[in-house]
């Protein structure tokens, strides 16, 4: 019997129900993946509360890593005892054990731990497509990068510096600015007593960024207006702080002609040779040094309504991981 994470309806922390299922056995195409850490992600509280609407009753979550417990039909390429890791898009990664696509598992190099791979692989492979496919970074560029003691955050900036970027990080505590300083970043920002816009203007000579990465949403999108350069790109990627709404087309002529987009990670990552191309990138990036998942915290898995209240209520640096 396993234990699995359900809500039959949206709402907090609080609609996160735990129940036990038998699992039957993994159907064709499938493996039975037994989980050793699962990731949290703000995305999670998105479909908990609703702001992406899924079809009720849902699962929640699409990060894990464990073993491979039996193999359906047909599946190739993985076998029992395998190391493996998802990051979605199925839902359902708030349980013990799960039956999912072989299609969207990866193998685990050797030197990946499990809570290592939760807390990386939704997140790296985010970063992966923001600034290599999406944003197209190039080296000596300046961006900003909104809640970069973040999980998220905190491998942007690793990222960025490593292909050459200067990258300016917006954080609001001392502590949470010391880590986006550890991760890489020229200059950090504090968003509680500094004006961003104004601040980034200085830093730049008065030009701006070429890039602004803004997981916050709403709570940031004018200052992010305010501090792009003439012909810049706002990559709005999350809505920790409110959606954004009431793009005016105006608005973008008059702050430089500005370039807007809000991408979505599984339209970078729609065939296998996307996939493959962009896990191996995040790898790679790993065993140079360049990204460093920091792990500031873990919840016991049944205690994920508690993890989303400190995600929520911006309690957290780095990435969670819950563990079963």
């Amino acid at each position: 019997m396993e234990r699995v994470a359900r809500i039959d309806r949206t709402g907090g922390p609080e609609v996160i129900q735990w129940i036990d299922v038998d699992l039957p056995p993994p159907a064709a195409g499938e493996v039975r993946m037994r989980h050793r850490a699962v990731g949290l992600n703000y995305i999670d509280t998105y479909h908990r509360s609703g702001v992406y609407p899924v079809e009720l009753p849902a699962g929640l979550g699409s990060e894990a890593a464990g073993i491979v417990e039996a193999v359906g039909e047909g599946v190739q390429g993985f076998a029992v005892g395998d190391r493996v890791a998802t990051f979605g898009p199925a839902r359902g990664a708030y349980a013990t054990a799960r039956n999912l696509p072989a299609a969207q598992l990866i193998h685990l190099p050797d030197e990946v731990d499990a809570r290592t791979a939760a807390a990386l692989m939704l997140k790296g492979c985010t970063v992966e497509c923001l600034v290599e496919r999406c944003a197209r970074v190039q080296p000596d560029q300046t961006v900003l990068v909104w809640a970069a003691a973040g999980g998220v955050g905190q491998l942007l900036t690793g990222w960025l510096r490593a292909i050459g970027a200067k990258v300016i990080g917006v954080a609001g505590s001392s502590d949470k600015m010391a880590h986006a300083r550890a991760a890489g970043a020229d200059h950090v920002l504090d968003h509680r007593h500094e004006d961003i816009a104004a601040r980034v203007r200085e830093l730049t000579e008065g030009k701006g960024v070429a890039v602004v990465f803004d997981g916050v949403g709403q709570a940031s999108w004018d200052a992010s207006l305010a501090a792009a350069a003439r012909r810049g790109l706002i990559v709005s990627y999350g809505n920790a702080g409110g959606a954004v709404t009431g793009v005016q087309l105006a608005t973008l002529a008059a702050k430089g002609s500005l370039f807007v987009t809000r991408p979505t990670l599984f339209d970078y990552y729609v065939t296998p040779e996307e996939r493959q191309h962009g896990v191996g990138r995040v790898f790679a990036m790993l065993r140079q040094g360049a990204i460093r998942p920091q792990i500031g915290q873990t919840f016991p898995l049944e205690r994920a309504a508690d993890a989303h209240r400190a995600l929520e209520a911006g309690e957290t640096r780095g990435s969670t991981v819950l563990l079963p």
